[in-house]
This record gives structure tokens, C-alpha cells and sequence, in this order.
């Protein structure tokens, strides 16, 4: 699950001040945006967090998990998980109980925000990263598959690069107080805001950011899927059509199906709140003067952080053997529990037959490495 680099304070005219901004938290639309960020922020809490948790652990527990998709899977589903434990706690004390305003200090703001930015990009960059490998394994199947040595490699630029082009996120947040519409305090805002004499920069930077890490791998993660399409749904299979060979060529079109609508998703949380981010920085004064332009803005946000639930789902869901493995642990604990509480000592040899159980389906299924 990805979030965005550029929060609230960001909404701003560059020729504004955030003294001149009333309180828009007491509108209507705010408190229906803050109730959705609650929900939102507490599905990313409990399923990203907890569900990619366990698929991280089953990918360490069973080394049969462990092909070339599945490790770029589990990427974004660390990032995902990062963002869940130490983001979203702050996140929701800033949006929901402080109700815009950042106690928590400096260090911590542009930590919060930099973290959010990288898992935005390391999601996209290892989702871009699965339609390469699924387009390499189905359209050119004779060919040799990513050695470690290269497939590490892959992985370390799905985070570095982020990590390189989040930096702007972190060095720009800073703190700046307004004051509460009522009078009788100011509030804090935790967010990214550059000064208006670096407005060239900035919008140099969110467009160069928006062609690589947006209209960039969208793009070629389409043009990967529909390739992948044509080939799996219009051309034949050549020689005898065995059961064993229906079964293959069901499961790559079940999971093809499956990443095609991860990247509709992911268009479709993400482009609102592009758009929304161009018409705020070349054209301002259209929204900075609305008083429910704050409240539309979370709204649109919150159907972009909805994104990281949305993937978790389906990449547990993909595989019959990958939702086994993610569901064993919790199954192993509730027996050994009820086990446990029936005779006192069965928690050890209960969850070990668990486990022995899972790794004698996952030899009999066998994990696809295409």
C-alpha cells in the first residue's frame, strides 16, 4: 500500500498563507472525510498489516513459496506492512483525533512522510517489475529466467530508486502552525511545503515524479498485459492438449486475470489524486479558495490508500496454494489453542503437524515458478 508524498499543507496557493485559510473541520464534508479516513486507515492497519504479515511468513516457513514473483510480491507487501506499523498510528491521531494538527515533532513528520512516499513508489516499481516477469515467462517461455544474482538486483532498484527520488518529501515537510477557527489555539500541519520563490522546482519535480513512477509504468504495465492477453486467450497450444497442460494454461490466465485487475485498481485509486495534484499545483486558485476543497482532498486520498487493501487481497487470493500458506498460521494457533486447552500439552505437536500438513499440499500442488 502506497500513500502520497505531498499532504494538506500542499493544497495551498503558492501565493497564500496558511493564516488567511479558515478552519475547513468543522464542515460537513470534513467530518464525512475524516469518518472514511478512520475506516480506511484501520483496514490498512488490520489488513496489510496483519495479512501481509502472514504471507511474509509463510514465504520464510515454506521455501516452495519462494519463486521469482512470489519475492517481488512479498516487496511490496514489506513496504505495505512498514507503512501499516509505523505510519498509519500517527496518521490517524493527525487526521482523526488531533483532527489536523502534528504533536509528534519535526523528525517524526518528515519520517512519516518519507515513508509513505518510498512504499507509494517501491509498490508501483514492484508491480511494474511482476508484468516484466510475467510477459519474460509467458511470451518467451525458451528463454532463461532471472538468475538470483539479477533478481536481487531487480528488487534492490525497486527500493532504491524510491529511496532517492522520496528525498525531497522528507527535506521539504516541515511544521507550520495556523490557527484554530474558533480562536482559541493553533493547530499544527505536518506537511510538505516549498517556498513560493522554488515553484518552478517543485512543479519540475512532481511532473518528472509523475512520468516515472505514474504514466511510465502504467504504460508498460499494459502494454505487458494486453501482449500477455493476446498470446494466453487468441493462439493455440501447440502438440498433444493434456490435462496437465489445460490445468497450466488455466492457471496463468487465472493470474494474469488477477494482475490485470491490480493495475485497473491501482489506475483507478491513484488517478484521482494525480489529477487532483496537477489541477492543485498549475492551477491553484481553483480549489485553494473552497471551503470543502480540503475535505475533497482526503476523500480522494483515501480512495488512494485503499489501494494497499485492495492488493493485499488479491495477491493472497491469486493462488490456491498462497492462501493456504497465509491462512496456516493462524489455523495452527487455534488448534493448538483448542489442543492445548483439552489436554495441557499439545500446542508444539499440533502446530508441527500444521506445518508438516501444508508442506505435504505445497509439494502435491506444486508452486509455479511461471
Amino acid at each position: 500500500m502506497g500513500d502520497s508524498a505531498n499532504s494538506s499543507g500542499a493544497l495551498l496557493d503558492y501565493e497564500g498563507s496558511l493564516d488567511e485559510i479558515p478552519d475547513a473541520t468543522q464542515s460537513g464534508a470534513f467530518v464525512l472525510a475524516t469518518a472514511l479516513i478512520a475506516v480506511v486507515l484501520a483496514a490498512i492497519m488490520l489488513v496489510c498489516g496483519v495479512g501481509n504479515c502472514l504471507f511474509i511468513a509463510s514465504l520464510l516457513r515454506f521455501k516452495r513459496l519462494r519463486n521469482l514473483t512470489n519475492m517481488l510480491i512479498a516487496n511490496l507487501a514489506v513496504s505495505d506492512v512498514l507503512v501499516a506499523a509505523l505510519c498509519c498510528p500517527f496518521l490517524l491521531d493527525y487526521y482523526v483525533v488531533k483532527r489536523l494538527s502534528w504533536e509528534h515533532g519535526l523528525p517524526l513528520c518528515a519520517a512519516v512522510n518519507y515513508l509513505r512516499t518510498v512504499s507509494l513508489y517501491v509498490s508501483t516499481n514492484a508491480l511494474l517489475a511482476i508484468a516484466m516477469d510475467r510477459y519474460s515467462a509467458i511470451l518467451h517461455p525458451l528463454k532463461p529466467r532471472m538468475n538470483r544474482q539479477t533478481a536481487s538486483c531487480v528488487i534492490l532498484a525497486v527500493w532504491i530508486v524510491p529511496a532517492f527520488i522520496s528525498i525531497p518529501s522528507a527535506y521539504m515537510t516541515s511544521e507550520t502552525t495556523y490557527p484554530h477557527a474558533e480562536g482559541r489555539s493553533h493547530k499544527t500541519f505536518c506537511a510538505q511545503i516549498w517556498p513560493v520563490d522554488q515553484q518552478v522546482y517543485y512543479r519540475s519535480y512532481f511532473l518528472l515524479v509523475f512520468a516515472l513512477e505514474f504514466v511510465g509504468p502504467v504504460t508498460a504495465m499494459a502494454v505487458c498485459y494486453t501482449r500477455i492477453s493476446r498470446h494466453l486467450w487468441s493462439r493455440g497450444v501447440p502438440g498433444v492438449q493434456t490435462e496437465q497442460v489445460r490445468r497450466r494454461r488455466h492457471e496463468r490466465r487465472r493470474t494474469v486475470v488477477v494482475l490485470i485487475l491490480v493495475l485497473v485498481a491501482y489506475v483507478a485509486c491513484w488517478a484521482p489524486y494525480y489529477g487532483f495534484a496537477l489541477l492543485r499545483d498549475f492551477h491553484p486558485t481553483l480549489i485553494s479558495r473552497n471551503r470543502n476543497s480540503l475535505a475533497a482532498f482526503y476523500i480522494i486520498e483515501c480512495i488512494a490508500m485503499s489501494n494497499g487493501v485492495i492488493n493485499t487481497v488479491c495477491f493472497v487470493s491469486v493462488q490456491k496454494n498462497r492462501k493456504k500458506a497465509a491462512a496456516f498460521p493462524l489455523r495452527s494457533l487455534s488448534l493448538a489453542a483448542r489442543r492445548s486447552k483439552d489436554d495441557g500439552e499439545g500446542e508444539t505437536s499440533v502446530t508441527s503437524c500444521c506445518f508438516f500438513k501444508l508442506k505435504v499440499c505445497l509439494i502435491k500442488q506444486k508452486v509455479e515458478a511461471s
